[in-house]
């Protein structure tokens, strides 16, 4: 079903793109967010670290030169190694019964690249348009 939703993802942010002009985080982030739509802790640990990551990269950016490529590298590397800290702190923690993880290794970083460009909440509100589109359309035919 992962591949479904990622397929049926890109056709549904494509569309939403032409047809509103806002990007829901990415090609590939409104599958996956629709596939773990029912682990709410999961989706907010992943936007926590695209937030991080995002006003990492922006404090980074005083520092550094930071544009195009090198600022989407930075995004992406960043929020990995957040989501690797992150995870290395919670296994340390005795949560039990709690799963504080986030989605995917790359998928904050698109998130905090999308946020930088089109703005926090923009994002935030059309990839969950999309995601929850997404999810309907799994649920109606799979």
């Amino acid at each position: 079903m992962i591949y479904q939703a990622i397929g049926i993802g890109i056709v549904v942010s494509f569309a939403f793109y032409e047809i509103v002009g806002l990007s829901p985080g990415g090609i590939v982030v409104p599958g996956y967010i629709a596939l773990f739509l029912d682990q709410p802790v999961r989706i907010l640990v992943t936007l926590l670290v695209a937030l991080l990551t995002y006003f990492s990269v922006k404090m980074l950016s005083n520092y550094m030169i930071l544009y195009g490529r090198r600022r989407f590298l930075a995004m992406i590397l960043i929020g990995f190694l957040l989501k690797w800290l992150i995870e290395e702190i919670i296994i340390t923690m005795p949560i039990s019964g709690i799963e504080l993880r986030s989605i995917g290794y790359i998928i904050p970083g698109l998130i905090a690249n999308e946020m930088r460009r089109q703005g926090i909440f923009p994002t935030l509100y059309s990839l969950a348009i999309v995601a929850i589109i997404v999810r309907l359309i799994l649920l109606l035919f799979y």
